[in-house]
């Protein structure tokens, strides 16, 4: 059965991507014999051409998800490069992990409430500061160049990027790489951008391809921040995906293949700067210099990551703030009251979404976390590791643009008969769910030493034994973080529960991201405060429960 789990894990993972591409494939040659349309052609393509200001809705698509991704990517290289083994470094550390757990729109959704006309800024600095009475008339979130998305886009992909590339540093040496460097007269940033990153960035390249295809296909932050005359493209595909005329459906396919093209382009564009900052790097190493503006690194990416951190913290703490505010007018620092009223008045259908949620994710992660540990059980016996080839497969689903292959899942689980249920939406779910889940476990269960198993086996415990009794025990910590991480994973996804439920499975995230349209503040606190405390609540069971779990397996080994 172990031998099967690879296939059937890789099935679920690229079966419906395979499936998906292939059902946006045929509306988007005009091909839906169940439409009405049994012939191929170019018009939907052509029609998709035509719409207007299609061109700068796929620019605006193309550079916030470039512009995104490096400024992401070179905070996080320079913060590291000027700031590693320093206490600051640990505190912006501590600070920004839990952060990755907040899904994006939740994210967003505390930017606005933080930098909008009306946000806590410049309540802050009005009308002592401003002489503004009411809200100004600037167009801060929605802006037309993009730039608050960015932004928003640049705040949640630092953590994961943080993380990633602190993953990858301990295969580097980093302060033995330094210290030679040192030696050799480099300064500090210097010294870590020659001698640590060239090593390390082929570890977290695969991850910033995926932050890549997410930025420049994304639709929740989009509706939360982005610019709407016209929206990026992603956010227009998916209206016409929802539209009751059914014609636009073969316009979206086009345009869903479009949108796969510029995720692809937008990642040509980065490997071809690549190899030209591979370029300029040699030269710059040949030149013989041993520093690389130190001070200027070291303040803008420093100012950057605190930054960062506090706009995060302080934008949660205004969701919440907001869910228990009574009348707040402008330019009022805090509400006149806290109340309850809005969290009565919506107790059953935040409810009914928290139940939802739960019930998608749970199957999903349950199952993810079986089909990962099979899997890693079964290389654990076999006595080889399929990293190196499975890794690009794992990332696969997180690289092509979901908007490319849910639409086509969508399609053929209409066609299936299982068009918007629970089921659907979770087998959407475990697209997404299980390579992360692999990816949280797999490096901690292959450092698990075997010597443990090879003492099990000798004292006669069979395979099956020394899995539940050896390896399991010794890895639960690592089985739980997967399993919080796969549960955010699952309660973040906005498109997949969209598009697959068809609008009648309403889970917090898209509860929270359809209300982003009106001016409800107190609902839109409430539901994005579920959207973060659900996988907080995750987490915090994951460290707790090998404790108990440790702790329940000692008094039964005394008591026997």
């Amino acid at each position: 059965m172990l031998r099967l789990a690879p296939v059937l894990a890789l099935t679920l993972m690229l079966g419906p991507v395979a499936a998906g591409l292939f059902g946006t494939l045929l509306p988007a040659a005009g091909y839906v014999p169940a439409l009405g349309s049994d012939t191929v052609s170019l018009a939907p393509l052509r029609m998709f051409l035509a719409q207007p200001g299609i061109g700068l809705s796929a620019a605006l698509s193309l550079g916030t998800g470039l512009a995104a991704t490096f400024g992401a990517f070179a905070a996080v290289v320079l913060f590291t490069a000027a700031f590693e083994g320093t206490r600051f470094f640990c505190i912006i550390r501590r600070l920004l992990s839990p952060l990755m757990a907040v899904p994006h729109a939740a994210a967003a959704f505390g930017l606005a409430f933080l930098i909008a006309p009306s946000g806590f800024v410049m309540r802050l600095l009005s009308p002592w500061a401003t002489g503004f009475q009411r809200p100004p008339d600037v167009l801060i979130v929605g802006d037309p160049l993009g730039l608050t998305m960015t932004l928003g886009l640049m705040a949640k992909e630092i953590p994961f990027l943080f993380l990633m590339l602190l993953a990858a540093l301990p295969q580097a040496d980093p302060v033995r790489s330094r210290r030679v460097a040192a030696s050799l007269g480099y300064a500090p940033v210097a010294a870590w951008l020659t001698t640590v990153l060239p090593r390390i960035y082929p570890q977290i390249r695969l991850p910033v391809f995926a932050v890549l295809a997410y930025a420049t296909s994304v639709v929740d932050v989009a509706l939360i921040l982005g610019p709407t005359t016209p929206p990026p493209l992603a956010v227009r595909l998916t209206g016409w995906m929802n539209d009751p005329d059914l014609s636009l459906r073969f316009m979206a396919s086009a345009g869903a293949l479009a949108q796969l093209s510029l995720s692809l382009l937008a990642i040509l564009l980065w490997m071809i700067g690549e190899r030209l900052a591979a370029s300029l790097g040699r030269r710059w190493i040949e030149s013989g210099r041993r520093s690389a503006a130190e001070h200027l690194a070291a303040a803008v990416s420093g100012s950057a990551m605190a930054l960062l951190a506090a706009a995060m913290l302080s934008g949660l703490a205004l969701l919440a703030l907001w869910s228990v505010a009574g009348p707040w007018r402008f330019p009022d620092p805090l509400p006149d009251v806290l109340t309850l009223r809005a969290w009565t008045m919506h107790a059953s259908a935040a409810g009914n979404a928290i139940a939802t949620t739960i019930a998608i994710a749970l199957p999903v992660v349950i199952v993810a976390i079986a089909l990962a540990l099979a899997c890693l059980e079964g290389e654990t016996r076999d006595g080889r590791t399929i990293r190196h080839r499975s890794l690009p497969l794992l990332y696969l689903p997180l690289i092509v643009p979901q908007i490319a292959f849910v639409f086509g899942l969508q399609v053929l689980f209409l066609m299936a008969g299982l068009h918007d249920t629970l089921l659907a939406v979770a087998l959407g779910h475990m697209v997404f769910v299980l390579p992360y889940v692999f990816l949280a476990l797999s490096d901690p269960w292959r450092a698990v030493d075997p010597r443990y198993g090879h003492m099990a086996g000798a004292l006669g415990a069979s395979p099956a034994r020394t899995f539940w009794r050896v390896r399991l025990p010794l890895a639960r910590k690592a089985v739980a973080t997967a399993t919080a991480l796969g549960f955010a994973v699952s309660v973040a996804q906005y498109l997949p529960t969209l598009l697959i439920g068809g609008g009648r499975v309403s889970t917090v995230t898209s509860e929270a991201v359809a209300l982003a349209a009106g001016g409800n503040r107190q609902l839109v606190g409430i539901y994005a405060l579920l959207q973060m405390l659900l996988p907080f609540a995750a987490f915090l069971l994951a460290a707790a429960v090998p404790g108990v779990a440790h702790r329940r397996r000692r008094e039964n080994e005394t008591t026997a």
